[in-house]
């Protein structure tokens, strides 16, 4: 028995009692080349045991690369689970966002046909059944759903959580359901909603963070359910992104930034509803906001991580909505759990397709900021690809929020890291190797340099002033005289609104690829880049 209580006394729909099996009995329902469905996104509320079974009867059996699945996941989750059957080359096709070192090499090794999307299409689109259009049932062949709970009618409750677990309930045929009683259950957390199909997709009636549109379960039909699996195990959680004095410098511009638009009267004194994405900026944006001048603050996010608990315990974070808590293992989980009475109120989690749904965002008038790769002088923005080719982690749901949100702001160190340049690499490059945002989602850049305020700008005024406030000082003047050469050259030749020479435009990364280096010696192309 679990300190939280037993599975009888979760599963409230008693005939699903008589479906309770050990994960390893689940094996029978798995068969490769199958559609699988999984809750969780960042890891948090997806299903362990019977993955985990699963990944132990291809290892024992020597069925490495012959049980491969095609998983469709509201976003990344533990590496025990999905990172684990990459390892074991059980994945065929993942969609649309994944965190792990074997899956991520599995994908640039060719080995797993991953598709990238915007998060909030993803959902509706998988609910649409466009990812299994090309199947003979159409539909998903099998769900593994983690809940808390399961209702006297059958409805679940989830964890962490809400992913796409309405979409996937929609288009699946089968379903395991993983009950977590290792964890308090999270019952009244949620607010879940079932979206229709055009041309009945209702309004989603959100005037404010906390607003409530659905209910705290999903229905689910008790007769689709083939297994009932207890699980102890905890969320893995994402590792707490430590702040550093860049990412530090980066939150106090935000904030300077932030108070002077309050001054001017463009935002409001509690300002709009914040969504912040992940990493070491992220928390320290938060972080600053814990510490700033501002009161009565919300969020409207995808994810919450663990300083945002911080800004609760502030007192100046009145609500927060969002997908998941993706709160790291240690101590984020344990601090959630010991104080749930203190935070369980003021968060509400949200289905995919409604955290992340343009219109809501829209409404609410959300303050957007995201971590790229990097950013070129004109402010297209590069998410996902480094060099254009290797891919991280996916889009995840940057887009719906830069795309529809009341300021879009990204904020990035000027340079990363490198073995071979003690500056790094620059993150201002002539033009991004590759676009997943265009100039025409942003308003602001931000680097530990400074604040690039974009709006009302053109685009040859926009890279001066990216290059000024943000980029790298060993590369400002690299960049500089690339930007004066192209203008030059594009406005003789009357092809002057965004200024590019593309035999030069990326020389840059050509030079990094080649030397480990983006300091380039100079701009002439008939010269070889630099020894």
């Amino acid at each position: 028995m679990s300190e939280y209580g037993t599975l009888q006394d979760r599963v409230r729909h008693k005939s699903l009692l008589s479906k309770v099996m050990t994960a390893e009995e689940t094996i029978q329902f798995f068969k490769p080349g199958m559609n699988l469905g999984w809750s969780g996104f960042t890891p948090a509320g997806y299903p362990k045991v019977v993955p985990i079974a699963v990944a132990d009867h291809v290892e024992k059996n020597n069925l490495q690369g012959k049980w491969k699945f095609n998983l469709f996941i509201g976003a990344s989750v533990g590496a025990e689970t999905e990172d684990r059957w990459a390892s074991l080359d059980m994945i065929d096709r993942r969609w649309p966002y994944q965190t792990g070192k074997n899956i991520a090499a599995g994908i640039n090794e060719g080995r797993i046909r991953m598709g990238d999307k915007h998060l909030s299409l993803f959902a509706q689109d998988l609910g649409y059944g466009f990812y299994t259009k090309d199947t003979e049932s159409g539909r998903l062949d099998l769900a593994i759903i983690e809940v808390s709970a399961i209702t006297e009618d059958g409805s679940l409750v989830p964890t962490s959580s809400c992913g796409v677990i309405p979409e996937i309930l929609m288009i699946c045929d089968k379903i395991i359901i993983e009950v977590n009683t290792g964890e308090p259950s999270f019952e009244g957390i949620h607010d879940l909603v079932s979206c229709g199909t055009p041309p009945n997709r209702q309004v989603l009636n959100i005037t404010k963070a906390g607003s409530r549109i659905g209910s705290t379960s999903i229905p689910c039909d008790p007769k689709k359910v083939v297994a009932v699996v207890e699980s102890k195990l905890r969320d893995q959680g994402r590792a707490f992104a430590e702040q550093d004095d860049t990412s530090e410098a980066i939150a106090n511009h935000i904030i300077d930034f932030f108070t002077q638009e309050v001054k001017m009267g463009r935002l409001p004194d509690n300002l709009l509803p914040i969504q912040s994405g992940v990493g070491s900026i992220a928390n320290a944006v938060i972080g600053g906001l814990a510490k700033g001048p501002f009161y009565n603050l919300s969020v409207y996010t995808e994810v919450l991580q663990d300083t945002m608990l911080d800004l609760f315990d502030s007192g100046k974070l009145d609500h927060a909505s969002s997908c998941s808590l993706s709160l790291s293992a240690t101590p984020g989980f344990p601090k959630f759990f010991e104080n749930m009475d203190k935070y369980f109120d003021k968060i509400t989690l949200r289905p995919l397709s409604i955290s992340n749904a343009p219109e809501p965002i829209r409404r609410l008038g959300v303050i957007a900021m995201n971590t790229p790769v990097e950013i070129d002088i004109y402010a297209h923005a590069n998410s996902t690809l480094v060099g254009g080719t290797r891919m991280i982690n996916g889009l995840g749901g940057s887009g719906d929020f830069l795309r529809n949100g009341f300021l879009k702001m990204m904020h990035t160190p000027s340079s990363r890291p490198s073995k071979t340049d003690p500056t790094g690499i620059s993150c201002v490059v002539p033009h991004c190797s590759h676009i997943d945002h265009t100039e025409h989602d942003l308003d602001c850049v931000v680097t530990e340099q400074g604040l690039a305020d974009l709006r009302g700008l053109c685009p040859r005024d926009r890279a001066k002033v990216i290059i000024d406030k943000c980029a790298h000082p060993d590369y400002k003047p690299i960049l500089t005289e690339y930007f004066e050469m192209a203008k030059a050259d594009c406005l003789r030749r009357k092809v002057g609104h965004e200024p590019q020479l593309w035999d030069r435009a990326f020389k840059m990364h050509l030079n990094l690829e080649k030397n480990g280096t983006m300091k380039i010696k100079n701009w002439d192309m008939k010269v070889d880049l630099c020894e």
